[in-house]
């Protein structure tokens, strides 16, 4: 995670509804809110650009200071809705946090090498609760299949947590599992009936094509 949290001015925001938030659109600026355990709501606008960087470079999980009226807030990412078809950001939630404090996160969960030859691995969890200080929260959590064999099963509790990081997500949750390709034996038999079928064609145009010749003459 980089150690630079990053700052975003803002403003407050006193108007709400869809009309308010298509007026915000037109000004590429979105709508958010930050709440907390120690903050009342705190609803603003942000520049869409703004956020939208913090989140290509800093992740969903980002940590930043926003500052609102010259007062800065110490905030994380909580949520985040998309529009569907532009897939700009429309609105964001923001957490308030304290230094110190501790968080459950979900970490995208990354894997890297390749299984034994012959063999495909298939994902079954593409992030994973942890707990985390809030300032330190791991971009990613990787996960070595390097040479994995035939019926490899790598659960949560197989993942190595980063420093100060401990694994909130049930111990039995499947990450990623290893076998071998599955045949699929109709597939397989449709495509010899095929080829036996093409050559069986190609035979008859032969004999044919000699019948032909045999008359000619």
């Amino acid at each position: 995670m980089a150690n630079e949290r990053p700052v975003i001015k803002a403003e407050a925001r006193t108007e709400f509804g869809k009309g308010a938030a298509r007026r915000l659109r037109r000004e590429w600026k979105i709508p958010g809110v930050i709440y907390g355990s120690n903050t009342e709501p705190i609803h603003f606008a942000a520049g869409l650009l703004e956020i939208q960087t913090l989140l290509r470079y800093h992740g969903v999980n980002a940590v930043l200071e926003l500052e609102i009226d010259g007062q800065q807030h110490l905030t994380m990412v909580k949520h985040v809705d998309q529009n569907v078809l532009t897939l700009d950001v429309d609105h964001i939630d923001l957490l308030s946090i304290k230094r110190g404090e501790k968080v459950e996160v979900e970490v995208p969960v990354t894997i890297e090498g390749e299984p034994a030859p012959g063999m495909m691995y298939l994902q079954d969890a593409d992030v994973v609760m942890i707990e985390a200080d809030v300032l330190n929260i791991p971009e990613e959590i990787v996960v070595s299949i390097e040479g994995a064999e035939n019926g490899t099963v790598i659960t949560a509790a197989d993942l190595t947590m980063p420093e100060g990081s401990t694994l909130v997500a049930d111990e039995e949750t499947v990450i990623v599992s290893i076998s071998e390709p599955e045949v699929d034996t109709e597939l397989e038999e449709a495509a010899e009936a095929a080829e036996e079928g093409g050559a069986d064609a190609g035979a008859e145009s032969v004999d044919e094509g000699e019948s032909s010749s045999d008359n000619e003459e």
